[in-house]
């Protein structure tokens, strides 16, 4: 069973995330709380897999708060997936940088938040498509200075078919996408996907999509 923390500091919004967190038969709210301080002080105490973090919040926000988390709490033992209403370039980046697994706009449906949240419980990243588009934005728009040929080789290690999906992903397109365009399915994008993620050392999308600009794969800068 993964154990869920929701922190939001609207009342309404925590209720509707925790009926649909809770419609998983493998999935339970742990609990649900208003602010990153009350976060802090449950996961002090408390065992959480997952922790479902909105992005502003009074006190402290939660890119702050998942920068704390990470000071006592490894991605392995917590997930931090950021809600936010505002999937832009620099609330995606100050969120990864910071530590957190996943980055999901409030308006994505039930089905693809439950998706996120098994996701990063198996490795991959929760990364809602107007989310990895701001990222990949962002790496692009900052010049390459050069190659770097450590990563270039790591992506050596990469199968023709793998290659092929981590470009596909640095354009911003989801799973289903992807997999009509290769004529596969959703899941066989995600196993290379994860796969490729795997190989280059990337512990999410977002930083596959990086990896892959500055290992100078991406013809199309």
């Amino acid at each position: 069973m993964i154990r869920v923390l929701i922190v939001d500091d609207q009342e309404m919004i925590r209720a509707g995330l925790r009926t649909i967190v809770s419609s998983s038969p493998e999935i339970e709210v742990a609990a649900d709380v208003g602010d990153a301080f009350a976060a802090l002080d449950y996961l002090e105490n408390n065992p959480v897999d997952v922790v479902l973090m909105d992005i502003r919040m009074p006190g402290i926000d939660g890119v702050e708060a998942t920068t704390r988390i990470r000071r006592t709490h490894t991605s392995e033992q917590v997930k931090v997936i950021i809600l936010t209403t505002f999937e832009h370039d620099e609330n995606v980046y100050a969120a990864l940088s910071a530590g957190a697994n996943g980055f999901l706009g409030k308006g994505v449906g039930p089905v693809e938040l439950i998706a996120g949240i098994t996701d990063v419980m198996t490795g991959g990243g929760a990364l809602s498509a107007a989310a990895a588009a701001a990222a990949i934005s962002r790496v692009a728009e900052a010049p390459l200075q050069r190659v770097d040929e450590s990563l270039a080789r790591r992506f050596e290690a990469l199968t023709p078919r793998e290659r092929d999906v981590v470009i596909a992903v640095t354009r911003g397109i989801s799973n289903d996408e992807i997999a009509a365009e290769m004529f596969v399915s959703p899941f066989t994008v995600k196993t290379h996907a994860n796969r490729a993620m795997a190989k280059v050392g990337a512990r999410d999308r977002a930083q596959l999509v990086a990896f892959a600009y500055q290992a100078g794969i991406v013809a199309d800068r």
